[in-house]
């Protein structure tokens, strides 16, 4: 029932509405988990080193499933949000062989593909399949702006970095186009409500937006990329998300004339 002190204006308690309560269904809640071991029956993943996924994955994850009593107002919706999106890096470094393409966009634009239809499966699955009310719909509108920004950092990023793998490098580099993407997005959004009568934007908030976006970004990609340093597996997964090429060795030099008289 409703309850409410009217100090002394009325009745405290409004009429109790019977209702019934149904579980829901848990598969709908174990489909992104059922796709992601799809893909580790793939071919390519069919060994005990691709398995580490779940690790990086479990990392991100967690923090959502806490319970929804100890979680600020709203913050349950963007945890979804962000797990979601872990749920699509996982996919994507486990497609990647079949992801890079000869040109950068077309790896572009696999990525995003992937990314997407992986999170947005995730984080509607969470949300039992119901997208109604404004913290669900927040939560969407900032998971397709982290799968938009994460996408076009990982497609830069070896480009930045002269499309050479250096680990220190290219991560930061990815932590420097995610808050260059974070910031263009947000300033869209803030041109978008000047235009529509909003008023002069709060360019303080503007700046406090995209840093918290792009560290929270950061954040979900980091334990993937710690992964993908700590594993050749995936490090050669994450060259290929990047479109960098190989090292390779020096060409040794010849000998010089003057060592073969000696011999």
């Amino acid at each position: 029932m409703a309850s409410s002190d009217l100090g002394g204006l009325g009745s405290r308690d409004g009429s109790p509405v019977a209702c019934a309560w149904v579980l829901p269904g848990v598969t709908p809640l174990l489909l992104p988990w059922l796709a992601i071991l799809g893909l580790l029956a793939l071919k390519p993943n069919r060994s005990g080193a691709a398995w580490w996924i779940w690790l990086p994955l479990g990392c991100v994850v967690a923090p959502a499933l806490a319970p929804v009593s100890i979680l600020p107002n709203g913050a349950n919706f963007f945890l979804d949000a962000i797990a979601a999106l872990a749920v699509g890096l996982a996919a994507v470094w486990l497609l990647s062989d079949t992801l890079r393409q000869r040109h950068r966009l077309l790896t572009f634009l696999r990525v995003i593909a992937v990314l997407a239809g992986f999170s947005a499966l995730a984080f509607v699955a969470g949300q039992g399949w119901s997208l109604v009310g404004n913290e669900a719909i927040g939560g969407g509108i900032a998971l397709g702006l982290g799968v938009l920004a994460t996408s076009v950092a990982l497609s830069l990023d070896g480009l930045a970095c002269r499309r050479r793998y250096r680990p220190l490098g290219n991560y930061l580099w990815l932590l420097v186009l995610l808050a260059a993407t974070w910031l263009v997005l947000t300033a869209l959004f803030f041109l978008i409500g000047v235009i529509s009568g909003a008023g002069r934007p709060d360019w303080s908030q503007l700046v406090a937006v995209v840093l918290v976006a792009a560290a929270v970004n950061f954040a979900t990609l980091l334990p993937f990329l710690v992964l993908s340093s700590a594993s050749p597996l995936f490090r050669e997964r994450l060259k290929a998300l990047l479109n960098v090429t190989a090292d390779t060795p020096p060409p040794l030099s010849a000998p010089s004339p003057e060592a073969n008289l000696k011999t």
